[in-house]
């Protein structure tokens, strides 16, 4: 049961935009019981790709798989910024440990998550991508280039012409436009790509605040991310919005609250918490969990728990005052279950990425594993019977797991019982020097000098420029290779490790779920996402989007969709 392709029609515009508020089965009633396949053009690729060809051809994969079949009320996107395939499986035995069993049995959450597939995630204009062109095109339904959020591949990097032209509809501020309510959760600035992709359009994603936007840029029309939540042209903005970042909503003579010592960043003068404050007289802008539970029960809410990033989840203990990503997920799911009839959320564990790009396998497991506790917090507060949850990543990372340790090893540990050793001894290379189960290709854990630390293992944060040619590998007969702060070993030097291209998991559950299978483009999830929340499709067939099968196949403008229909 499908909408009408009558709602493309004006004379019967008004009856179609009531339907695309009822999310009934009922609003659906007339349409046929399958979907046609929806033609997408053939095109040279990747010279002849466009936004419109992007969107055409995610909708016609999540139909394919039967996504308009879907009737959620709610939906729940989960991003583990960097969370590879191995980082999922090294997490997963590392909580196991952690919770006094061998690991390879355990299960994170999402793992018992009924549909998967594997997610493509390469942008236009790269093999290996960036979280800018990845989560654009998981927020827009089209891919895009590195680098670059929420605007469409057709201009370079950091150039600010044809803004309005090129710029994406996203998932929550078509879900605004729809009367569902929206959120943001992250461990990561709240400008940082991401989140931004949710809310923003910019073509340098550095462009976090005004101090950081190139004058002639700026002459060009292109403004800061910050200001962008703020002075949303496209709706109202977030309900909830949960992160760090205040530098980037402070002036230059603001003192942070927490820290003393640091000022904001903003040149223009302009305090952008007190004017969301202004804004939003009924709401509450917090910064601690003291203030946050006192608030509770107010909407919209602005949270900026960190002056910059938040945490790691290793170091979040020595800051009492910071909630865990469970707890702002519980806030968030109990304040948007409130604040409409439906919503849409995305929860981003940021920092795993971070922590890959430090060369520190502790911070990102750990990291990874508190994304399963708020994945666990929204499967308890929410029901596969109305609210779809996805979980996946946006990019891989080049961390291995290799080795042949012996069932149980402790995964931080170095590999003892090398192909079924019955004494477990240490595994030895070739040279006779021991070595661990998880390591890099790339990144500050090679071993070789720096001009931060002396020749062989490598400690949390190592932040090297200059890098002598390592003389072998160092003796880790004595190194305490489970110390959270030690880096593992990496190939190549580099001042950060590197993301990975290979292919990302996506665990579904919920309505619509059975539509995640297989081996997906990156941009299919919004479209996933769209077609099987009836108000999302609907608010796209009120505007003449949809094919005669109510499937939404052209591209929305963003200008198209300000406030609810």
């Amino acid at each position: 049961m499908r909408i009408p392709t009558l709602c493309c029609l004006s004379a019967l515009l008004c009856a179609c935009a009531t339907q695309a508020r009822d999310p009934s089965p009922a609003a659906d009633v007339g349409m046929p019981a399958t979907i046609a396949p929806i033609d997408v053009p053939s095109i040279a690729r990747p010279g002849g790709e466009t936004a419109q060809w992007w969107f055409r051809s995610g909708a016609a994969a999540a139909a394919e798989r039967g996504a308009m079949e879907g009737r959620a009320k709610n939906v729940i996107l989960f991003v583990g910024d960097g969370m590879s395939l191995t980082t999922v499986a090294a997490a997963r035995i590392l909580a196991g440990q952690q919770a006094g069993g061998s690991g390879e049995e355990h299960r994170l959450g999402w793992e018992d998550f009924p549909h998967t597939a594997l997610s493509r995630t390469y942008n236009t204009d790269m093999q290996t991508p960036d979280s800018a062109g990845t989560m654009t095109a998981m927020a827009s339904g089209v891919k895009t280039r590195a680098g670059v959020i929420g605007l469409a591949q057709a201009r370079p990097r950091g150039d600010c012409s044809d803004i309005d032209d090129n710029a994406l509809l996203t998932v929550l501020e078509l879900a605004e436009s729809a009367g569902l309510a929206t959120g943001i959760v992250t461990t990561t600035r709240i400008t940082h790509a991401t989140p931004a992709a949710t809310y923003a359009r910019s073509p340098d994603r550095d462009w976090e605040s005004d101090g950081l936007v190139p004058a002639a840029a700026r002459a060009g029309g292109c403004v800061d991310i910050a200001q962008q939540l703020l002075d949303s042209r496209f709706g109202r903005g977030p309900d909830v919005v949960f992160g760090g970042g205040r530098k980037h909503f402070m002036t230059a003579d603001q003192a942070d609250p927490e820290h003393a010592d640091k000022r904001g960043l903003r040149r223009d003068g302009r305090d952008l918490i007190a004017e969301w404050r202004a804004k939003h007289p009924g709401g509450a802008y917090v910064w601690n969990r003291d203030q946050l539970d006192a608030a509770r029960g107010r909407t919209p809410v602005l949270g900026l728990f960190e002056y910059d990033h938040m945490h790691f989840e290793h170091d979040r203990p020595r800051d009492p005052g910071e909630p865990s990503l469970a707890e702002l997920t519980r806030e968030a799911i109990g304040r948007l279950r409130s604040a409409g009839d439906g919503y849409v959320l995305l929860v981003e564990a940021g920092r795993i990425d971070h922590a890959h790009h430090f060369g520190n396998a502790h911070r990102a497991l750990t990291d990874t594993i508190a994304l399963a506790e708020a994945v666990d917090a929204a499967v308890e507060l929410s029901s596969d019977d109305d609210t779809l949850v996805l979980v996946t990543a946006d990019h891989a990372h080049t961390l291995t797991f290799a080795g042949y340790p012996a069932r149980g090893n402790p995964i931080l540990g170095k590999v003892r019982g090398a192909l079924g050793d019955a004494d477990a001894n240490i595994a030895r290379d070739l040279i006779g020097l021991p070595y661990t189960t998880l390591g890099y290709a790339n990144g500050p854990g090679y071993t070789g000098a720096s001009d931060a630390q002396p020749a062989g293992s490598k400690y949390f944060r190592h932040e090297a420029h200059g890098v002598t040619a390592a003389q072998g590998r160092p003796d880790l007969t004595h190194v305490d290779t489970q110390d959270p702060d030690y880096l593992q070993e990496s190939v190549l030097p580099l001042i950060d490790e590197t993301h990975g291209g290979d292919d990302v998991g996506i665990w579904a559950r919920g309505p619509g779920a059975a539509a995640v299978r297989g081996n997906v483009e990156q941009h299919a999830i919004f479209h996933v996402m769209v077609q099987a929340t009836p108000k999302l499709r609907q608010r796209l067939c009120a505007a003449g989007l949809c094919n005669a099968d109510g499937v939404p196949v052209e591209l929305p403008r963003p200008q198209d969709f300000q406030g609810t229909p």
